[in-house]
């Protein structure tokens, strides 16, 4: 019987089919980067280290580990810590600016309109606590970072010319009293919002009252869209 050549029997190595022991991971393929999606990782992850330490304890190695990315990348997204917390600010205005435009208050009656932007703004406040830090951290730095945006009065412009559009139709239809600033009106919306909120803890003790009941709530809310509302509407 011949024997066949041991070449015909053990193929050559680089002719072998190859095989992967069970136990080894297969390699991955590269994940395609997305810009956008890593910068608003990076962003949200900011959002909740500036929200809850301030701009002073927040860490910059804090926030990219909260990514899950490195502090290369977010310098190379954002430039550094200041550029990084202006950018959450401008994107925490932006976003509440951005709901307010889905209330379309111009379509609205003018009673309704300011009915509804209160109602919107408690309930903002409400829903978003970390825009209430922020807004109190930068307080605290007396606007130095808010400053620096070049965005942010293009940002509320068009609220205070949504406001006052409303205004004027209210005054045209009898049903609001004249020369009413729509940013002091404004302001004492989010007075009543802000305050209540900011407070809530040394209210409660004080008070022996817990104002974070969802009963006590819903008369808060309820409350301020009252005084809103009467203030408008009187003809002093």
């Amino acid at each position: 019987m011949a024997v066949k050549p041991r070449a015909l029997i053990d193929p050559p190595a680089r002719e072998r089919p190859i095989t992967r022991d069970r136990d080894t991971p297969a390699k991955r393929a590269p994940r395609p980067r997305d810009p956008e999606r890593t910068s608003a990782t990076i962003l949200a992850a900011a959002v909740q280290e500036f929200s809850t330490k301030g701009y002073s304890g927040a860490r910059v190695d804090a926030i990219a580990e909260r990514a899950g990315t490195n502090k290369r990348m977010l310098y190379h997204y954002y430039g550094g810590k200041d550029a990084l917390y202006v950018a959450v600010l401008e994107g925490a205005y932006k976003k509440i600016r951005f709901a307010e435009r889905k209330l379309h208050l111009s379509d609205r009656d003018p009673e309704e309109a300011i009915r509804e932007l209160v109602r919107f703004t408690w309930n903002y406040f409400l829903n978003n606590p970390e825009f209430l830090s922020l807004l109190g951290s930068e307080n605290l730095h007396h606007a130095k970072f808010l400053k620096r945006s070049g965005r942010i009065f293009d940002l509320h412009s068009p609220l205070v010319a949504v406001i006052s559009e409303v205004l004027q139709r209210g005054v045209k239809a009898g049903k609001f009293r004249r020369r009413i600033d729509p940013v002091q009106l404004y302001v004492t919306i989010a007075s009543l919002v802000c305050f209540y909120l900011s407070n809530r803890w040394t209210l409660s003790t004080i008070f022996r009252r817990e104002l974070m009941r969802p009963e006590e709530l819903e008369a808060w809310g309820k409350h301020i869209t009252d005084v809103v509302l009467s203030f408008v509407t009187s003809q002093g």
